[in-house]
């Protein structure tokens, strides 16, 4: 029996905008889950009590965080605006016209902070 070809995998594929935008979607989705347990960790504490909120305060205040809530905010408006993109395609909008296709397939990127 010969052996069985394998997949085309990337060899067939070519690198384009639609393709960079679906991993940076992905990442994004990565990156708000990971940051969920903050979010999860401060409402608790909220709930907890006033002892509790400020313990999360003084943690959640630290200089460290900032670029971390900077980095979920580009997350959330990135992966929010694909989203929208993506009901935008799905509804089959704007697909009559291939002029400006990079344009229409870059605008999540270009409108996230």
């Amino acid at each position: 029996m010969p052996p069985r070809p394998l997949s085309p995998h990337l060899s067939v594929y070519k690198f384009k905008y639609t393709l960079m935008t679906s991993i940076l979607n992905r990442f994004a989705g990565l990156a708000l889950s990971m940051g969920l347990p903050l979010l999860v960790y401060w409402l608790m504490a909220v709930a907890g009590g006033a002892h509790a909120q400020a313990r999360a305060a003084r943690l959640l205040s630290l200089p460290l965080m900032k670029p971390v809530y900077a980095a979920l905010v580009v997350a959330f408006c990135y992966h929010l605006i694909a989203g929208i993109r993506h009901l935008v395609w799905d509804s089959g909008r704007d697909w009559s016209a291939p002029r400006h296709s990079a344009a229409r397939g870059w605008w999540p990127g270009s409108a996230s902070p």
